[in-house]
């Protein structure tokens, strides 16, 4: 059967991006055929599309979406064509009509979950989940800061650490983006653009700083974030949307107070079936609880998915965004 995909055979602006039509074979030994209804938009894919992170080229994009299983191949058990199903990889290639994906990396969607929270929800929540119970480990009282608090993690971090007791502090760079920032959960919000975030933070926090920092923009707020940091406090630095943080001075963790910086990627902790397992249904119960919520800002059509990627890079996005094939 034949797809509508976009692909690059080149890295570089969004421009490289191309949809085209490509073919897609019945399903191999272990394999699914899944179509997609929704498609999780990261900032992890402008990376490889820009060529921050190195792929084989030509390549697919994005590896997020959720459908309905098709096909499946041999050997495959616990999946049946017409099944729900969402995914958020490794595989990439997830900006496509239809394609085939490895059944290990699919999760059936229960059926309180719609097809476009699954896909706005997945990994960003999978990523909030490793970063603050797997990493960061916080614990109620603690304080917590949290850069871009508007964004698709931005916000579900801040209220999965709302659920846990913790007081956040969030970053943001309008009144509009601190308006989304307060209604997950925030108890601070600092617009980083006209305010000295981390003399905020000192300040807020009676001078001690904050014993955990989530860092999702990389060089433009690595020197607040070691600012902001308290004595033995931990950085979790995990994106890179400010650039990519370089040349770092290991001395300057002891001059700022003895600190922990981690710099993660979520396939690390959800190496294994029950990791990945287990993080899924602790995801899927923060949701039930209310404690997180995706906000689905903007949808783009399969198309536009060039259009999706200046719009993220331009900051004009708020939560999660989708592409619609």
């Amino acid at each position: 059967m034949q797809a509508r995909a976009a692909r690059i055979e080149a890295t570089g602006g969004p421009e490289v991006i191309r949809i085209v039509d490509v073919e897609v074979p019945e399903p191999g030994p272990g394999e699914v055929r899944m179509r997609n209804t929704a498609i999780g938009l990261n900032y992890i894919d402008t990376y490889h599309r820009s060529g921050l992170y190195p792929l084989e080229l030509p390549t697919g994009l994005g590896g997020e979406a959720a459908g309905v299983v098709e096909a499946v191949g041999e050997g495959v058990e616990g999946f049946a064509p017409g099944d729900r199903v969402a995914t958020f990889g490794p595989t990439r290639g997830a900006y496509t009509t239809a394609r085939n994906v490895p059944a290990k990396e699919l999760f059936h969607l229960p059926d309180d979950i719609d097809e476009r929270t699954a896909a706005a929800l997945m990994l960003k929540g999978c990523t909030t989940e490793y970063l603050v119970e797997r990493i960061a480990k916080v614990e109620p009282g603690q304080t917590a800061l949290v850069h871009a608090a508007a964004g698709g993690v931005g916000q579900l971090l801040v209220g999965w650490l709302k659920a846990l007791g913790v007081t956040v502090i969030g970053t943001v760079g309008s009144e509009e983006k601190a308006e989304a920032a307060r209604k997950s959960g925030a108890d601070h919000v600092i617009l980083h653009k006209s305010e000295d975030v981390a003399k905020r933070v000192r300040e807020i926090t009676d001078g001690a700083g904050v014993p955990v920092v989530f860092d999702g923009v990389g060089a433009a707020t690595w020197e607040v974030s070691l600012a902001s940091a308290a004595r033995r406090g931990l950085i979790v630095s995990y994106g890179n949307a400010g650039g990519a943080v370089t040349g770092v001075n290991l001395g300057v963790l002891s001059a700022k107070g003895s600190l922990f910086v981690t710099r993660p990627t979520l396939f690390d902790y959800y190496a294994t079936p029950e990791e990945r397992k287990a993080g899924v249904e602790r995801v899927f119960a923060m949701l039930r609880a209310g404690a997180i919520k995706p906000e689905i800002g903007r949808t783009f059509a399969l198309e536009d998915a060039a259009d999706a990627h200046r719009a993220m890079e331009a900051g004009e996005t708020l939560g999660s965004s989708l592409l619609i094939p």
